[in-house]
């Protein structure tokens, strides 16, 4: 009984995700996010100064493919040998390289056009939904699922969290101020993401045998 229920939780998230995107790219495609997305990107890019800029080049930086490899390599290498969970850095790699493909296949199907005005740094290629909050929610999220297990202080625990969350948030919000994606672009990223971590998170419990997909309290 209880491994049901261990297995249903992420399972109930990931569709409620799974169905939040959908309802999400029903709006999209039908443009009635436009109203929404002008407004905060108003919002967003109002805020322009020199130093934000750089401050959000920065954190955009850290959502492209160089830096994600390298902060995932560092990862695997942490939980493959220095925790001796080699399951959990497969784990980890895998569910990293399912979130790239996933987005490249969504993209395609949608094949948004990105933002024409105001855009600070340039950048090709589709926008719905963002690489790089599908790619910041996969990673950071499976960080602090993963690594929960092995801190045992609640301050570090929450320190954890915190700076998971506001790495993703940070990553996300850098995407509209430099003018490359749509708020609605990232919010399609981050519930696609957390559909794929928690459908992850799901699999990973199915294919254990005592089904412990949840850090230990």
């Amino acid at each position: 009984m209880c491994r049901k229920i261990s297995l249903f939780r992420p399972l109930l998230i990931c569709l409620l995700c799974l169905f939040g995107f959908g309802g999400f790219s029903l709006l999209v495609a039908l443009g009635w996010t436009v109203s929404f997305d002008l407004r905060l990107i108003n919002f967003i890019q109002g805020l322009e100064t020199p130093l934000l800029t750089k401050i959000m080049k920065f954190f955009t930086y850290l959502g492209n493919p160089v830096p994600l490899a390298c902060i995932s390599a560092m990862a695997f290498i942490l939980l493959s040998v220095i925790f001796r969970r080699s399951a959990e850095g497969i784990f980890f790699a895998g569910l990293l390289a399912g979130s790239v493909l996933l987005n490249e296949t969504i993209k395609q199907i949608f094949r948004r056009s990105r933002p024409a005005f105001h855009r600070i740094i340039a950048i090709g290629g589709f926008s719905f939904p963002s690489g790089h909050s599908m790619a910041a929610f996969s990673l950071y999220g499976t960080l602090a699922f993963l690594l929960w297990r092995h801190i045992r202080s609640a301050a570090g625990r929450g320190l954890l969290l915190f700076s998971s969350a506001a790495m993703i948030l940070l990553i996300g919000v850098s995407r509209i101020y430099l003018g490359v994606h749509y708020p609605s672009d990232v919010a399609g990223g981050y519930l696609a993401g957390a559909s794929w971590l928690f459908f992850s998170i799901w699999i990973g419990g199915k294919l254990k045998k005592d089904g412990s997909i949840s850090p230990p309290g």
